[in-house]
């Protein structure tokens, strides 16, 4: 008789301190805030950075001063579609995919700004 009545206290003390059901903030709402936080963080200066790249790469015109992905300086000799040739110095000249310039020097973005 004992054990049924230990049984029963078991049962009633379980069912006192049951967790109660999630909220739908926390089912829903912490997700949601998370993908918020990781589009603000990650994705939006990623976009940008992506959107000033593709400007400047439409705005190169010959005699612009570049620093290439490879570190090399040089001014833009020629442009076309998909490649750019730099002077590099003395009778150097090199053919680059387009997408490898990655800025203007700093002398040059200064002269563009003023």
């Amino acid at each position: 008789m004992e054990l049924l009545t230990f049984s029963s206290t078991a049962w009633a003390q379980a069912a006192e301190g049951a967790a109660k059901a999630p909220s739908i903030f926390e089912i829903f709402g912490m997700p949601a805030l998370m993908l918020i936080l990781l589009y603000f963080v990650f994705m939006r200066p990623q976009m940008k950075k992506q959107k000033d790249h593709a400007n400047l790469l439409k705005e190169l015109k010959n005699g612009d001063e570049v620093v290439t992905s490879g570190g090399i300086i040089g001014r833009v000799k020629s442009i076309s579609d998909l490649f750019v040739t730099i002077d590099a110095g003395a009778n150097t000249s090199l053919k680059i995919q387009k997408q490898h310039v990655l800025s203007l020097t700093e002398k040059q973005a200064a002269k563009t700004k003023a």
